[in-house]
């Protein structure tokens, strides 16, 4: 699947200046593999056989299939961290997930105190309420414990 956006945002849904209509919402163009998945708010859809272009307009949180991380996937505790803000910006209410989220927080800090910045980057985000983008600083701290845990096997 590829996600087409107008603008170097990082957002699915961005908005467009235009001249003549003041701030236009532009359309997510998402193009899909035979099979492939994505979130759309609540729901999971599941693309058929052919490859299909979609065309998303609104607010709903969406989320491509590799972004996805199922729970059995979260076999690290920064993973589980990455889980914890994906269930935040799929959430109508994302403070729900607040407790679980910071205990996993502390417990990687206290354990791997240079996992800090990162951690720091992804609170940022949430705090200033932009969920897509502390997803994406989550994927850094989930390569980050990775790299982390190859030194540790091969040193």
């Amino acid at each position: 699947m590829t996600m087409l956006v107008e603008d170097k945002s990082g957002y699915p849904l961005s908005k467009h200046h235009s001249a003549n209509h003041g701030f236009r919402i532009m359309a997510l163009k998402v193009e899909l593999k035979p099979g492939e998945r994505i979130i759309l708010g609540d729901s999971v859809i599941t693309n058929d056989t052919q490859r299909t272009r979609l065309f998303i307009e609104g607010s709903a949180p969406i989320l491509r299939e590799k972004d996805i991380m199922r729970v059995d996937e979260a076999d690290s505790p920064c993973k589980k961290i990455y889980l914890m803000v994906q269930m935040m910006y799929l959430a109508a209410d994302p403070t729900k997930h607040n407790d679980i989220y910071f205990e996993l927080v502390k417990d990687v800090c206290e354990a791997a105190p240079s996992t800090r910045p990162y951690v720091d980057a992804v609170n940022n985000r949430i705090l200033t309420g932009e969920m897509y983008k502390a997803l994406k600083e989550a994927r850094k701290l989930v390569d980050y414990e990775q790299e982390l845990i190859g030194h540790a096997k091969s040193g």
